[in-house]
């Protein structure tokens, strides 16, 4: 499989797009040619092709459209929510919550709210993860100058 790099396509809306704050990937083909099979989509994102049919059972991505034969056929917009996903699992986002979330943006704009409030809670629970680790990071930190400066036991 080759895929090529492509400028992004225009992506300016007037309406606010729910997608994550970072800027997404670079699609491997414009809009309008982007209909990638499963093991392209392996490829692209790094997930199985169990995980990718494991989403479409559960109802975190049950859109994925059909070719004429059956086969999946991703969309660079799946590629963008498969992006956004895979970082709510970094985040230790409940695989339930991650369905809710995903029941909320197929219910449309009056969700917003509990929307939001699902991903502030989960704002809070990573922000109290970073905290634990920076005081991790520093209890090695020390243990690391300990042994530095030469002491044999700790």
């Amino acid at each position: 499989m080759t895929v090529m790099q492509t400028t992004p396509a225009d992506t300016t809306t007037t309406t606010p797009a729910d997608i994550c704050s970072a800027p997404p990937r670079r699609h491997p083909r414009p809009d309008g040619q982007d209909r990638y099979t499963i093991s392209e989509v392996v490829a692209f994102t790094g997930l199985t092709a169990h995980t990718l049919r494991w989403y479409e059972r559960i109802g975190l991505m049950p859109h994925v459209d059909r070719s004429h034969t059956g086969q999946r056929r991703y969309s660079n917009r799946d590629l963008d929510w498969l992006d956004f996903v895979t970082k709510l699992r970094l985040t230790g986002m409940p695989v339930a919550d991650m369905v809710r979330y995903a029941e909320l943006v197929r219910e449309g704009e009056t969700t917003y709210t509990e929307r939001r409030d699902l991903l502030e809670s989960t704002r809070r629970d990573v922000l109290a993860r970073i905290a634990e680790l920076h005081d991790t990071l520093a209890v090695l930190d020390r243990k690391i100058s300990f042994y530095s400066a030469g002491a044999v036991t700790s």
